[in-house]
Parts: structure tokens; sequence; C-alpha cells
């Protein structure tokens, strides 16, 4: 009788190993090319991203060089907290995070996340809501020239990312804008790219008591650390109460890790196989956030309907 595989298994045979950048005559530089694609020519940000002078812009606050996690110990990250207009102390709100941040939060970037919240805010379609932009950590005082640290937190199949968001993360972010974070998952959102992608689909998958709304763009369903496995855990486990946009693009990058168009069709089959509420966008675009800003607005419409 067969075993079923399980996280830890893949761990055990080394399928969550460290790749080598360069193999087979081919090294990860080659997907440079698909960061900056021709086929997101046809997308911009969404109409919400601009909003009227007469809308009210929420706040955000910068939180540059926090080392206080033990998650992920001897890590320094910036996090930025965005609340929307009129928030007041005490008052409860619904909450969205998400990683690799920064480029979410950019008030001239493919999202423009705060305006987009602003117009759904001033239209009604949404109440008083918190949004958490963090970016990765890096380790302190030391180089990562690739980076290893996002991985570590983004790519690895284990809770960690999970505990990190909701141990340490949330009640820094409750107490600094001294709000009640709603603690019902149905409003609660994780949004990412690429590995921030399979990073927000990991932590519904171990949480959904805390979050069962996810967005991935152009998410990594492909063997940084093993995550090329999620489409038969998520044929042969019981369905979870999460909901979620999968974004791709037919111009998306191919490396040694796997191929990104095809592991977000075959994740999008197994979602779909397992009776998932899914909304799976399949574009022209390469590996960015210019089709997922292009259909943002409606992407929480949808994520967040009754």
């Amino acid at each position: 009788m067969p075993v079923a595989m399980t996280v830890e298994t893949f761990a055990a045979l080394g399928l969550d190993r460290q790749m080598s950048h360069a193999v087979n005559g081919r090294t990860g530089m080659e997907f440079r090319d698909h960061l900056n694609h021709a086929g997101d020519g046809p997308y911009h940000p969404c109409p919400e991203a601009f909003p009227g002078e007469d809308v009210a812009a929420g706040e955000v606050t910068s939180h540059r060089g926090w080392t206080a996690s033990q998650v992920f110990p001897g890590t320094v990250r910036d996090i930025f907290i965005y609340a929307t207009a009129g928030l007041a102390a005490g008052q409860e709100a619904d909450l969205i995070v998400f990683n690799d941040g920064a480029g979410y939060l950019s008030r001239k970037g493919p999202v423009r996340a705060p305006q987009v919240l602003d117009s759904l805010f001033a239209a009604g379609e949404i109440g008083p809501t918190v949004a958490v932009f963090v970016n990765p950590g890096k380790p302190v005082g030391e180089e990562d020239p690739w980076a290893i640290q996002r991985q570590v937190e983004y790519d690895t199949m284990t809770p960690d990312y999970g505990r990190f968001i909701l141990d340490e993360v949330l009640p820094f972010v409750a107490a600094e804008r001294g709000v009640t974070l709603t603690a019902d998952p149905e409003r609660r959102t994780i949004v990412g790219i690429s590995s921030g992608g399979i990073c927000a689909f990991n932590l519904a998958w171990h949480f959904p008591d805390q979050f069962r709304r996810v967005i991935s763009h152009c998410g990594s369903f492909t063997n940084i650390r093993g995550g090329h496995n999620y489409p038969y855990l998520v044929r042969g486990t019981a369905r979870k109460p999460i909901r979620v946009v999968l974004q791709g693009g037919e111009n998306d990058g191919v490396n040694a890790y796997g191929d990104w168009p095809l592991a977000n069709r075959v994740m999008a089959d197994a979602l779909a196989f397992a009776g998932y509420d899914l909304k799976f966008e399949f574009g022209t675009g390469g590996h960015s956030l210019r089709h997922g800003g292009a259909i943002f607005a409606d992407s929480l419409r949808w994520l967040w309907r009754k």
C-alpha cells in the first residue's frame, strides 16, 4: 500500500533543498526576460487605483528595520500599516496582508493597493480595513545575494510563516494602530506574488481557521522548496474552506525550478478538481504584477463577496 507523501517526507528526501543557480547550461539569470515582458503591455492599474479628489486617503505608517521576530530570529525587515480613512481607536477592522509588501504599496506601482482600498471604502464596497505590507526578512548584518531568506520564509511548506504573521506581526499591528483586527477568517485575506503567492496559499492551507481568502499572483508552485507538490496535496486532502484568486500568465518564467505557466494551470486544475471556490485568471503576462494590478479591485470584489 503506498504511503502518502507529506511535507515532512519532502524535507527528508531533500526535495526542499536549495538548487544550484546554474545547471545543464542554463542559469537563473534567464528568468529576467520574463520580469518585463511584452505580454504585459495590455495591463494597467485598475480604475480604482486612481481615486478622485473627493476620496479620503487612508493613513500609512512605516516601521522600518523591524527585528522583533523569534520565528525568524536575526532578521530585519520593513513593515507598513494602512488603515482606511477615519478608523477609530478600538474599532474592529477587516484585514488584508501583503507579502513583498513594498511592491503592492507603491503609489506608482502596478497595483497601488492603498488607493484601490480608498476607492472601495469610499464607494461603500468594503468596511473599515487594515492592510499590512510585510517585506521578507534579511539576515542582520549579512549579505543575502540570492534572497535565500525570502525563500526560507516564503517557499518552505511548513507553518512557520503563518506563525510569524499570526503570533508576531498581527499583535504588533494591533498594538501600533490601537485597533481590533477581526478574528473572522472569512474577513482575513493574504496576498502575494511569485514565492509570496505560494506563501499566501500556504498560510491559509495551514491556518484555515485564521485566513480563508487568498490572492496568488504568478505563484511559485514550483520546486523551489517542494511547492510543486501542492497540486497533489490539494487533490488528496479534504477540501479546506479557502477561497482563492489564482493569477498566472502564458509568458511567465521557466527555469530549473519549474515552469510557472504550467505550474499555475496545474494548481488551478487541482483546486477545481477538489471543489474549491476558485477564480483563475490566466493572461498573456510575464512574471510581474501588471496583470494582477489590472484586475485587483475586481479580484477583491469576487473574493469578498457574500
